[in-house]
């Protein structure tokens, strides 16, 4: 019996994922001084023992003041190696093709922790100890009324942090990741240069859509030359800003053909996130509202897409691969609900009922192989997840 799409294998230069489930990055913020804990090895594991062909790790910043709180992951020192290397050795041993995702966060920078609030630091966030930092941006801009305004980075300054990107990459390669993410979306730095409503330059790095994608693209530079041949790069883009005067889906499939053009594999598709602290367009929500995104970046930029936001059932996901609208799925929040997911949807996409958990870990599989004759004989009982 033929495998379904969305558990097909899929193969980016060297490094084949067994199937086309991606759990997206999604911060934690728990770390100490940019450092992962035992938190990020058991939230990150999960996802690799519940199926998923690829788990991402989140934006892990390339710099201290790059950072969305004080709870994000850095790669900014050495000694912020090891923790991660502990993480993703978890994640290949267990099946999933380790990812991680390098950002700046610009003028989203020295934030809120959610849960306080999402926002601008308070009175209230200092008295815990969550002091606020200088932050930078193209433009000395604030993200909004209320928040801190950033300086706006030098020449020499952008110099810099592409030697951050660098360096941040070299360190991704001894921890012993083997994909690696661009964040160009929501409202952080590289995005904030690509947007015209963010990027008010008169140099090289602002005016038109060239000037706007420069500094953006010299990091994908930059990261492709520092990262093995053999890994793929994926780069994250707001599709659109959902805003008037800001990014077109227009702009990002033209962004998409240069990053293509200087070594990135694949583009992962959400939105927004320009003006507050959303992390998705101010556009109409439902099922897989960012789908159409990545189906017309991977059509008219002819490269493979990430397809990301509001999809939640197996049936979806599959009809997404099936379709051609997207390569990978993305799995977020679902995947927070249940870190399963992957493993429950091939059971409802697959028809036979022999070795049903012969994928499922064998610490685990053992077990349920062996309860489910018995549950077959309740009256009224049948397989969760199964079609039917």
């Amino acid at each position: 019996m033929s495998q379904p799409p969305l558990f097909r294998p899929f193969t980016l230069r060297g490094i084949t994922a067994k199937n086309r489930i991606l759990i997206s990055p999604m911060c934690q913020y728990s770390a100490v001084d940019g450092i992962a804990s035992d938190w990020h090895l058991v939230h990150l594991g999960k996802f690799a023992q519940g199926g998923a062909g690829i788990v991402m790790v989140e934006a892990t910043a390339v710099t201290a003041n790059g950072r969305i709180t004080h709870g994000d992951l850095g790669l900014w020192h050495d000694g912020q190696i090891k923790p991660l290397e502990r993480i993703a050795a978890f994640l290949r041993d267990n099946g999933a093709v380790p990812a991680i995702q390098l950002a700046h966060a610009g003028r989203k920078a020295s934030m809120q922790r959610p849960w306080y609030g999402n926002a601008a630091l308070t009175a209230e966030d200092r008295a815990r100890g969550d002091q606020p930092w200088p932050i930078v941006a193209p433009s000395p801009i604030p993200m909004e009324e209320g928040w801190l305004t950033p300086q706006e980075l030098s020449e020499d300054e952008l110099e810099r942090l592409l030697d951050a990107w660098r360096a941040a990459t070299l360190r991704a390669v001894e921890a012993g990741f083997e994909m690696l993410e661009v964040h160009c979306a929501h409202g952080y730095l590289l995005h904030s240069f690509l947007s015209p409503l963010s990027n008010m330059r008169t140099d090289q790095y602002g005016g038109d859509r060239a000037g706007r994608m420069r500094f953006p693209l010299q990091v994908i530079e930059t990261v492709r030359a520092a990262w093995p041949d053999t890994l793929p790069l994926s780069v994250r883009v707001s599709s659109v800003d959902g805003v008037e005067g800001g990014i077109e889906l227009a702009d990002s499939v033209a962004f998409a053909r240069e990053a293509k053009a200087r070594g990135a594999d694949i583009i992962d598709c959400s939105s927004g996130g320009l003006l507050g602290s959303a992390t998705a367009a101010r556009i109409p929500r439902g099922y897989g509202f960012q789908v159409p995104f990545a189906e017309s970046i991977r059509r008219e930029a002819d490269v493979p897409t990430i397809a990301v936001g509001l999809i939640l059932h197996p049936d979806q996901a599959e009809k997404v691969v099936e379709q051609g609208q997207a390569d990978l799925v993305g799995i977020g929040r679902e995947a927070l609900f249940d870190p399963n997911w992957p493993l429950h949807a091939q059971l409802e996409l697959t028809e036979a009922d022999d070795q049903l958990f012969a994928d499922w870990p064998k610490q685990y599989g053992w077990w349920l192989e062996r309860r489910e004759p018995g549950l077959r004989k309740l009256d009224g009982w049948k397989l969760p997840y199964r079609r039917g």
